[in-house]
C-alpha cells in the first residue's frame, strides 16, 4: 500500500512490506517503487522489511516542480525512513539513486548499517556523460518513443538484448514510456548532469559493497571503480550486464546483496 510523508512542500510517496531488519531501496533515474524493484520484492521481503521511496520527479509524489538537488532527495528518503521509525537501516542506491544513498551515507549519523551501490552515478560532468545527457532531455520532449528504444540500446547489453524478439522490444518500450513522468524525469535528467559525489564518498564509513557493469554503456564501468576506490574499504564487484542489471541478471545481483548483507 502507497503511503505518504509531508515535507518541505511535498507529499512524499513510499510503500513498506516485508519483515526483519530494515532495507532502504532508492531509484535510478526515472524510475520508481514499482518500475525498479516490483521484480525483486518476493525474494527480498522474506527476510527484509523493505522501504521504497519515490523521490521528486518519479510515481506518485508530488512537489512544486522546481529543480532538484540531491540534498533534496536524500531529505525525502531519510523522511519516510523516519516515520517508519527506523533507527538503522541497510542502504541500496541505483544509478542517481546510489548518488542519493552515498549523500545519506555520508553524512555520518550511523544509521546506516550497511551501503550497496548498483551502477552508481559518481560524476555526470564527463564530456560523455554530458553528451548523454542533452541527448535525453532532448528526445524526452521531442519524441520520447525513441528515447525509451535507446535506453534499451543502451541499458542492457548487447548479448541480452540480441535474445529480445522485435515484439518484446516493441512491450518494453511501451513500458518505459508508460512507467515515466516526462516533466519529472527532465527534472531528474537536469540533476545528473550536475551530480558529482566525489567528495561525499570519502566520508562514508559504513561497510559498502559496490557493484558494476562490465557492459555499462550509459555510465561506464569507470563510475562504479571510481566509487569504490574513494569509499575507504569498500568492496567492489562487477556483473557480466548493462546498467540495467537490476533486470538483466535479476538472480545473480539477489545472490551479491544477499551474500553482502549476511556477510560480516
Amino acid at each position: 500500500m502507497i503511503q505518504f510523508v509531508e515535507l518541505d512542500g511535498a507529499r512524499v510517496a513510499y510503500r513498506v512490506d516485508g519483515e526483519g531488519p530494515p532495507l532502504l531501496l532508492v531509484s535510478g533515474t526515472g524510475g520508481d517503487l514499482n518500475s525498479n524493484w516490483d521484480h525483486l520484492m518476493p525474494a527480498l521481503i522474506g527476510r527484509r522489511t523493505v522501504l521504497r521511496v519515490d523521490y521528486s520527479g518519479s510515481g506518485h509524489t508530488q512537489d512544486d516542480g522546481g529543480v532538484l538537488t540531491l540534498a533534496t532527495l536524500a531529505s525525502q528518503v531519510m523522511a519516510a525512513a523516519t516515520a517508519n521509525g527506523f533507527e538503522s537501516f541497510d542502504l541500496l542506491g541505483y544509478s542517481l539513486g546510489g548518488a542519493v544513498a552515498s549523500a545519506i551515507a555520508a553524512e555520518g549519523k550511523g544509521q546506516v548499517r550497511s551501503l550497496m551501490l548498483l551502477a552508481p552515478l559518481v560524476n555526470g560532468s564527463e564530456p560523455r556523460l554530458q553528451l548523454q545527457f542533452d541527448i535525453w532531455q532532448q528526445l524526452i520532449r521531442t519524441d520520447p518513443v525513441t528515447f525509451a528504444r535507446l535506453v534499451l540500446l543502451n541499458g542492457f547489453s548487447p548479448r541480452f538484448l540480441r535474445q529480445f524478439t522485435h515484439e518484446q522490444i516493441a512491450q518494453w518500450t511501451e513500458l518505459i514510456c508508460a512507467s515515466n513522468h516526462w516533466d519529472g524525469l527532465l527534472r531528474q535528467v537536469e540533476l545528473d548532469s550536475r551530480i558529482d559525489i566525489r567528495c561525499d564518498l570519502p566520508k562514508i564509513s559504513a561497510r559498502t559493497l559496490v557493484v558494476g557493469g562490465a557492459q555499462d554503456f550509459v555510465l561506464g564501468s569507470n563510475q562504479a571503480a571510481q566509487a569504490a576506490a574513494l569509499v575507504p574499504g569498500a568492496q567492489y564487484t562487477e556483473l557480466d550486464a548493462g546498467h540495467m542489471m537490476p533486470f538483466e541478471c535479476p538472480e545473480d545481483l539477489l545472490d551479491v546483496i544477499e551474500k553482502f548483507l549476511t556477510s560480516t
